[in-house]
């Protein structure tokens, strides 16, 4: 700035808005919070804008947004990556950009809700075709290709009877039709499995559940190559759907006690899910680390570290009881998410109640006996005599041998 006196209504503006060199390499990242970033002239205008590197308007390209994708990306194993305002705005994204109308999208039945509703309510309005398939049935699932299916999407484990795919298959089926697959990888964390290095297309992450693990931020990621996330930026742009800096920041403090975080919940998950499934009042539990997991080989032998953090049970189709037990509960809390340090539950049925019929809850397996765990980084021990004591509002269904 040219050194020159104005008047105080201007000085006011300009004064104290550089940057002191020495601090540009803190040991904690800055939060940049501003929305533009001073050009010099037309041609470093161009030059950013025709995506070269450096920052002009928040929107387009953030540093704190830029770190988290870079840690992302790594993570996946992917690379590049896409951050967004939230795990459907990565759905979103992602499939308005490789879908159109005429196409045809092949979708598992066991996903998120939510998901469910953007394919019936949203996509289907485009003239997109939805065909949903259990993606446990490799042989339905390649009967369901038509010569217009640009897009398997799945999830590997399914919410909320954690099921397992064998997500080889699903990819080797995907591409002899020369169609995308997309996994929403939430369940699993990349520390469990990388999906990318099954030949998976695209991995979407809510970096709101295990990824951050603080339940303090909404964010969503997309990893994919270089040149699919070339593709997907525009439209991640005109859907406005960028994820904030101070979000941006929180969710990479968040990762940086991933490791510790989720190991731990995998641990306490596996051994949780033993001490349920010895419980006499619980019908079943679904958790791939039990030998009596229909897919417990299959989640062997793709997963490492670990079986995931979620498990499911089944006790009586009783909703007092249900609720009798959520009151009896000293720690554990009913959540509608997931993946935070502290173990939460969560009703299927409830949760989606107003969106299907009784009678295609119970057809999706949502009963109301069924109860959902996301287990957390608690004393194992603390953990276990919580829900035991808890569960004794049910009648015995099993001896207890």
């Amino acid at each position: 700035m040219i050194e020159k006196k104005y008047s105080i209504d201007t000085e006011i503006l300009y004064r104290g808005a550089g940057i002191p060199e020495s601090t540009m390499h803190p040991e904690a990242p800055p939060i940049c919070h501003s929305t533009a970033y001073i050009m010099a002239d037309m041609d470093e205008y161009d030059f950013v804008n025709g995506g070269n590197g450096g920052y002009f308007y928040s929107r387009t390209a953030n540093p704190n947004r830029d770190s988290l994708g870079e840690l992302i990306s790594y993570l996946e194993n992917g690379e590049s990556s896409l951050i967004c305002s939230s795990g459907m705005a990565a759905i979103t994204t992602a499939l308005l950009t490789f879908s159109n109308c005429g196409d045809h999208i092949v979708a598992s039945s066991s996903i998120y809700g939510e998901t469910i509703e953007l394919f019936n309510d949203m996509l289907t309005r485009f003239g997109i075709e939805i065909t949903y398939v259990d993606f446990c049935d490799s042989a339905s699932v390649a009967k369901a290709v038509r010569p217009n299916t640009r897009i398997f999407f799945t999830e590997i484990i399914s919410n909320p009877l954690i099921t397992v795919i064998d997500i080889e298959k699903i990819v080797e089926i995907a591409h002899a039709a020369g169609a995308l697959v997309m996994v929403d990888s939430t369940f699993t964390t990349p520390l469990v499995i990388k999906p990318l290095d099954f030949g998976v297309d695209v991995v979407i992450q809510s970096l709101t559940k295990f990824y951050n693990g603080h339940s303090d931020v909404t964010a969503g990621s997309i990893t994919a190559s270089s040149e699919l996330c070339k593709k997907m930026y525009p439209s991640q742009l005109r859907l406005g759907c960028c994820l904030d800096p101070n979000s941006s920041w929180l969710a990479l403090r968040g990762i940086r006690t991933m490791g510790l975080r989720v190991n731990r919940q995998l641990e306490n998950a596996r051994l949780l899910a033993e001490a349920l499934n010895s419980s006499p009042h619980v019908f079943k539990v679904n958790y791939p680390g039990l030998e009596s997991h229909p897919q417990h080989e299959l989640a062997t032998r793709i997963f490492s570290g670990g079986y995931g953090a979620m498990i499911s049970f089944c006790v009586e189709d009783s909703r007092e009881k249900v609720n009798a037990f959520m009151h009896k509960l000293n720690l554990v809390k009913y959540l509608g998410t997931l993946g935070g340090y502290r173990t939460s539950i969560a009703h299927p049925a409830t949760a989606f109640r107003f969106d299907f019929s009784p009678e295609k809850l119970i057809e999706m397996g949502m009963n109301e006996g069924l109860i959902r765990i996301s287990v957390g980084i608690e004393d194992i021990n603390d953990l276990v005599e919580d829900f035991m004591q808890a569960l004794e509002v049910f009648d015995p269904v099993k001896s207890n041998i």
